[in-house]
């Protein structure tokens, strides 16, 4: 049975620490304000003035963001204003703390939908008290929509991760997906047995967050389908080929051609024990030889889907030796948020994979030995890897008999 969001509950229910930047040209301010913060369980970003806050928001999102009116250069009402004209930024919870509290302010304020505007004199139980209370609206709010929308898609039978993997004579399949914040999101997942013999392994990440880019991921699995299946019947097997059918198909289509995607696609042909695998904007296959004891990486030179009329496509076709292993992953893997902002590192990642690669049991391990959990903990956007072995001898004939 494949694993997804199989995970113990006292990690998929563990909080994530809520992020506030605090913008003020007060160092005593930022300091009380911000230890006060820290103690409750927040994380505190701190900004001197308006400059220092959109740098600070270039690299990480932040729950919520507490500003002072009267900063030299920028106003906090400018931020404000300037933060509304920027999608990233527009729907950011904002609150003002203002020494600044005469009627005509606090009505300006508000008017920028600010959620609130405090006097700097409010105890600070208070304004924690505050802060507490809107993102706990927040989280409520939140778990209700994913149980609703949830359920829709459920009856409605709408699923990017597959329900059960066929079984593959040679070949173990399997799948660990987790989608972040338990919103379904942009990873997609499928696995395609053609006429008894071809197995395609889909694996793909729409650029987006949430329910955006889980809409659209059904799209590009119907192109992605539909084009494997035609293909096939026509006697095309090739993995260059298909991805070639689906890029030109997604960059005439208006609707999809602007949304990004990546794609890996592999192709299993169990009766020559065979694979053959295309990639465009996607992460290194990574092969671990039992021959050799080592991981190696497959790169692909593909452009993410619908880029270009072209694609760029290459194909690498190898044979997989008895105790062979490939894993394919998406990048919410090898992202993690850092003081500094968000970090990509597929190097660490391989270190840390490479000790449980090489065993029989390298998969449940890798579930169960609290890897992927770490990884879930941690994770800012989906995740999702799966992993293929090509089975021993022995391994096939137990299975047989």
């Amino acid at each position: 049975m494949p694993y997804s969001e199989k995970l113990t509950p006292e990690l998929t229910n563990m909080p994530k620490r809520p992020k506030i930047l605090l913008v003020d040209d007060s160092p005593l301010i930022l300091m009380v304000i911000g230890q006060a913060l820290e103690k409750e369980g927040f994380i505190s970003r701190k900004a001197g003035n308006v400059k220092e806050a959109m740098t600070v928001l270039e690299n990480e999102i932040p729950d919520l963001i507490l500003s002072d009116y009267q900063m030299p250069g920028t106003d906090g009402f400018a931020f404000r204003q300037h933060l509304m004209t920027v999608p990233e930024y527009k729907n950011i919870p904002f609150m003002f703390l203002t020494s600044v509290t005469d009627h005509a302010h606090m009505i300006a304020g508000i008017s920028l939908d600010a959620i609130d505007y405090i006097d700097k004199d409010t105890p600070i139980v208070v304004i924690i008290s505050k802060i507490n209370n809107f993102l706990n609206s927040i989280r409520e709010r939140h778990e209700h929509t994913i149980r609703e929308l949830s359920s829709a898609a459920i009856a409605l039978n709408l699923y990017s991760v597959p329900q059960e993997i066929p079984r593959i004579n040679g070949f173990e399949i399997d799948f660990w997906h987790k989608s972040f914040e338990n919103y379904p999101g942009g990873d997609f997942i499928d696995v395609l047995t053609i006429n008894n013999r071809y197995t395609f392994i889909i694996l793909g990440d729409v650029m987006g967050k949430k329910w955006g880019a889980w809409f659209f991921s059904f799209g590009y699995l119907s192109y992605i389908r539909a084009a494997v299946r035609i293909c096939v019947s026509e006697g095309d097997v090739s993995t260059k080929s298909i991805m070639q059918k689906i890029n030109s198909v997604i960059y005439h289509d208006p609707v999809v051609s602007d949304v990004l995607s990546t794609l890996s696609l592999v192709r299993i042909d169990p009766e020559n024990e065979t694979l053959s695998y295309t990639g465009a904007g996607d992460l290194p296959l990574l092969y671990f030889s039992s021959r050799e004891n080592k991981l190696n990486r497959i790169n692909s030179s593909g452009l993410l889907l619908g880029i270009s009329k072209e694609g760029g496509f290459d194909e690498h076709l190898f044979t997989m030796q008895p105790g062979d292993q490939l894993i394919m992953i998406t990048d919410g893997l090898i992202d993690k948020e850092t003081p500094a902002g968000k970090k990509t590192d597929l190097n660490s990642f391989i270190d840390e994979i490479e000790k449980y690669l090489g065993k029989t049991n390298s998969f449940a391990t890798l579930k169960h030995d609290g890897f992927l959990n770490e990884k879930a903990r941690e994770q800012i956007d989906d995740c999702s890897l799966i992993f293929i072995q090509k089975k021993q001898l022995n391994d096939i004939t137990n299975t047989s008999a």
